[in-house]
């Protein structure tokens, strides 16, 4: 029983967020919430194999939400003005204490270690932040689409397609557009000529 389909369970019972791999963690909590015949249906190895897959996957689960959480807090703070500020009043205090270190190479390696280590975990930090965000943006985007009457359906999910593919579709956009145009010019033309 690999397949997340084979196990038996309520219905509405299954957080679809959690349900990722052959054995979700998900079923367990199905089965501990379920009736007395999904606890039959799955024998005790089995009982014992989801359990360890949940305690595993609780903990992945854990330290993602973590990661998220101070990515998002990060992203917020870092991003701010004050941030900014107290990066250029670190900067002129190492620039003040250039003097007296007689502008060595240890006193430049400190700024440009400390810079570098810096900038390595901002980029893990802006990665995850703009994923999310660009996740969440495509997301209401296909709901749109999804929602609007006449809308096509084909472009929900675009971020999937080749290049080849996204290439076809914006070289269509842009003959639809000069159509538009084309259109909106002659009906300016008719519209003058009534006019006079």
């Amino acid at each position: 029983m690999n397949s997340a389909a084979s196990f038996p369970y309520p219905s509405g019972k299954i957080n679809p967020a959690l349900c990722t791999g052959d054995r979700p963690a998900c079923f367990v909590r199905a089965i501990r919430d379920s009736d007395a015949k999904a606890k039959v249906a799955l024998n005790k190895n089995q009982i014992e194999k989801l359990k360890k897959d949940e305690e595993e996957r609780d903990f992945f689960c854990l330290v993602s939400d973590a990661f998220r959480v101070f990515a998002r807090h990060s992203s917020m703070i870092l991003g701010s003005a004050w941030a900014f500020a107290g990066a250029v009043l670190v900067i002129a205090v190492w620039l003040l204490t250039g003097p007296t270190f007689h502008f060595s190479d240890t006193w430049q390696l400190i700024i440009n270690t400390a810079t570098t280590i810096i900038t390595f975990l901002m980029v893990f930090l802006i990665q995850n932040t703009q994923n999310r965000d660009a996740k969440a943006v495509h997301l209401k985007l296909d709901e749109m689409i999804r929602a609007l009457k006449g809308a096509r359906n084909q472009l929900v999910d675009l971020e999937d397609l080749s290049d080849e593919e996204l290439k076809k579709l914006e070289e269509q956009f842009q003959r639809l557009r000069k159509k538009a145009e084309h259109d909106g010019t002659r009906s300016r033309n008719a519209e003058s000529a009534k006019s006079r």
